[in-house]
C-alpha cells in the first residue's frame, strides 16, 4: 500500500488576532477531512508563521497549540514581510513533511481547492498552483492593475503564472532544491516555476476577507510588483539601454538639421523648443538612474547575504519536540 504523504499547511500571519479564531477551525476541519478520506496522513500539521506581529497573535497560536496537536507555529524575531514568511514557514517544514500548501490565514483562499491540490499530487504533480477563476470581488482599479501586472512580468521576461498569489502545493523534493535559491530579493510566485518540475493548476473563487483588515494596500502592492520585476528580470536594463540609442538617434539627427539651417540662414530663437527637449531628456534619464540604482541596490543587498528570516520561538521546544523527532526518523 502506497504511503500517505505528510501535509504541512504554511500559513503566513501579521496582526491576524481577529481572524485567526475564525479560520484556525476552518484549516483544522480540512485537514482532518483529507485525513479521513485517506489522503494524507495522520501526522500532518497546520504550520502558522508569525511576522512579528504587534498584536496577540502569537499568544493565540501558543494557545491553539496546546489545545490541539496538529497545530504548531514558529515566530519571527521581527516582521520581514509576507514572502520571507511564508519562506521560513515552507523551509521548516522542508525535512519534516512530504508536501506543503501554503495559504493566507485571512479565508479568503478557498480551503476546499485543497482537496484537488492533493489529487494533482497523487497524479504526479509536484507544485499545483492555486489559480483565481475570476476577480469579481475586486474593485476595478485593483482588477484591471493586476491582471496588468502579471502581463507585464510575462512581457519583460519573468515567469508567472498568470492570476496566481501563494496559494501553491509544493513537494518536499521541490523544496529541497528551491533551498538552492539563495538570493534576498524573493517573489516566490516567479521563483517556484524556475525550479521545474511537473506542475499543473487548480481554479478556485476567491471571497471576502472574514475578518480585520488587508495588510497589503496599494503601496505594498506596488512595491511587490515592482521587486518581482526587478528580482527577476533584467530586461527594464535593456529597454533603458535601447531607448538610450533611440534618443541618441534622434538627437544626432537634430543636431544634423540644426547645422543644415544654421548653414541656410533659417535658425531662429527656440527657447520652448529647447525647454521641452531638455526637460524630457532629463525626466528620462532620472527614471533610467532610478531604475539601474534599484538593481544596483539589489545588488549590494545580495552581496551582504543576510538572513532571509530568523526563527526566534517554535511551539514545539520542548513539549512536542518529541513528535517532531520521531516524523524525522521515519522519514529518515
Amino acid at each position: 500500500m502506497e504511503a500517505k504523504p505528510i501535509l504541512w499547511i504554511v500559513i503566513p500571519c501579521y496582526n491576524e488576532e481577529q481572524v485567526l479564531p475564525l479560520t484556525a477551525p476552518m484549516f483544522l476541519h480540512k485537514l482532518q477531512e483529507l485525513t479521513e478520506k485517506g489522503r494524507i496522513s495522520p501526522r500532518s500539521r497546520i504550520l502558522f508563521v508569525n511576522d512579528g506581529s504587534k498584536d496577540k497573535t502569537w499568544q493565540i497560536i501558543s494557545d491553539l497549540a496546546k489545545q490541539d496537536e496538529h497545530f504548531i507555529g514558529i515566530s519571527q524575531s521581527r516582521n520581514r514581510g509576507h514572502q520571507n514568511a511564508v519562506l521560513a514557514g515552507l523551509m521548516e517544514a522542508a525535512d519534516r513533511c512530504d508536501i506543503t500548501i501554503s495559504i493566507d490565514c485571512d479565508g479568503q483562499d478557498d480551503i476546499n481547492a485543497m482537496d484537488e491540490m492533493v489529487e494533482q499530487y497523487w497524479q504526479g504533480s509536484e507544485v499545483v498552483y492555486g489559480v483565481r477563476s475570476k476577480r469579481e470581488t475586486d474593485t476595478w482599479f485593483k482588477r484591471t492593475t493586476a491582471e496588468g501586472f502579471y502581463k507585464l512580468m510575462n512581457a519583460l521576461g519573468a515567469e508567472v503564472v498568470f492570476n496566481h498569489a501563494d496559494y501553491r502545493l509544493v513537494s518536499s523534493r521541490v523544496l529541497r532544491h528551491f533551498a538552492d535559491y539563495e538570493e534576498v530579493n524573493i517573489f516566490l510566485r516567479g521563483m517556484f516555476p524556475l525550479v521545474g518540475f511537473p506542475s499543473s493548476v487548480v481554479y478556485y473563487e476567491r471571497s471576502e476577507r472574514l475578518a480585520g483588515q488587508s495588510h497589503y494596500p496599494l503601496r505594498k502592492m506596488l512595491a511587490l510588483a515592482f521587486n518581482g520585476i526587478t528580482s527577476l528580470s533584467v530586461k527594464p536594463i535593456n529597454l533603458i539601454a535601447g531607448l538610450g540609442v533611440f534618443f541618441s538617434l534622434l538627437g544626432l539627427a537634430a543636431a544634423v538639421w540644426a547645422i543644415v539651417e544654421a548653414i541656410l540662414g533659417h535658425t531662429v530663437a527656440g527657447w520652448a523648443s529647447i525647454i521641452c527637449i531638455v526637460c524630457i531628456l532629463g525626466g528620462i534619464q532620472l527614471i533610467s538612474l532610478g531604475v539601474i540604482g534599484q538593481y544596483i541596490g539589489k545588488t549590494y543587498l545580495e552581496t551582504k547575504r543576510r538572513p532571509r528570516y530568523i526563527i526566534s520561538e517554535r511551539t514545539w521546544e520542548g513539549a512536542q519536540r518529541r513528535w517532531i523527532e520521531e516524523e524525522a526518523e521515519d522519514k529518515g
